[in-house]
């Protein structure tokens, strides 16, 4: 795939309507009624509490152009909240917004790849490498085996919930060292299971479990919206790791977004992290890069 601004902009389009969906259901559902939701430069700005993943400004850079007082209101608010202000930067994004950012007091803190993939329906989303266990149905989304270890996804049902969640937070609580990881992305438990909480609520978010030789391994999520499959939060177990669970898990979900229209699907990852390994293994082509600038409680 080629990335020209009109795709970075799709898929920054995306990115930021996840967060303001998240932002609006903590808002929505009275837990953080301080949650605010900020429209920038065709992108937003999000509060969703303290310590949240999702307190960011993210999609800029691809209508206006940065506005000086339009960040003094909006840095304002975040101070309110004793919270600094990061900014996850589209390198295909108006240069005018990268040299905003250094004069305000932000330091750069690193970068995340976004990479994708085009989506046709009539590809049966086969990794390579691996076989198909049957015919997919809407209860076992993917079946595959490495030769020693029988791996099936199956996309969770409302009592597997907590199950889902545990997975995922206990996946991302021990992340595999990762020596581009920008700085300042680590999380307490308790943040990311919050904010993964959230998300499993936003319209168009899809929960999947992968087991191997049927105990729980990993789990994973989908977000559809408007044709884009945004392929957020994956992880597996430590005990589970390097047998193919996120090889099925990238794999059913590719399946499914496919069947289910979209023609786009898009993940975002550490610079050369084993996830970052895996996708492009599958076929994805890295796009552009985020670059992460922060600026601290002031």
């Amino acid at each position: 795939m080629f990335a020209g601004t009109p795709l970075a902009a799709r898929i920054e389009r995306a990115e930021a309507a996840l967060s303001a969906d998240i932002a609006i259901g903590v808002i929505a559902g009275a837990r953080m009624p301080d949650a605010f939701i900020e429209p920038i430069g065709g992108g937003v700005a999000v509060y969703a509490g303290p310590g949240s993943p999702i307190n960011k400004l993210i999609g800029v850079g691809f209508a206006d152009g940065p506005d000086a007082a339009r960040l003094d209101t909006i840095e304002a608010r975040f101070a309110t909240h004793a919270c600094g202000v990061q900014v996850e930067l589209a390198t295909l994004a108006d240069p005018a917004w990268h040299a905003a950012f250094a004069p305000r007091g932000y330091a750069l803190a690193g970068f995340e790849n976004v990479l994708g993939l085009a989506l046709a329906s009539s590809d049966p989303f086969i990794a390579p490498g691996v076989m198909s266990a049957g015919t997919i149905t809407p209860g076992v989304m993917n079946g595959v085996t490495d030769g020693s270890h029988h791996i099936v996804v199956t996309e969770c049902r409302g009592d597997e919930a907590a199950t889902w969640l545990d997975v995922l937070v206990g996946g991302f609580a021990q992340p595999d060292a990762v020596t581009a990881q920008a700085a300042g992305q680590e999380y307490p438990r308790e943040a990311i299971e919050r904010v993964f909480g959230d998300v499993a609520a936003v319209p168009g978010f899809r929960r999947y479990l992968a087991r191997v030789d049927g105990v729980v391994a990993g789990a994973a999520g989908m977000r559809e919206f408007e044709g884009v499959a945004q392929l957020c939060g994956a992880a597996t177990l430590p005990a589970c790791r390097r047998r193919g669970v996120q090889t099925a898990l990238l794999d059913a979900r590719l399946r499914d977004a496919a069947r289910r229209g979209c023609d786009l699907a898009v993940v975002t990852t550490a610079p050369g992290s084993p996830s970052q390994q895996n996708a492009q293994r599958r076929g994805f082509a890295l796009l552009y890069a985020r670059a992460l600038h922060v600026r601290r409680c002031q």
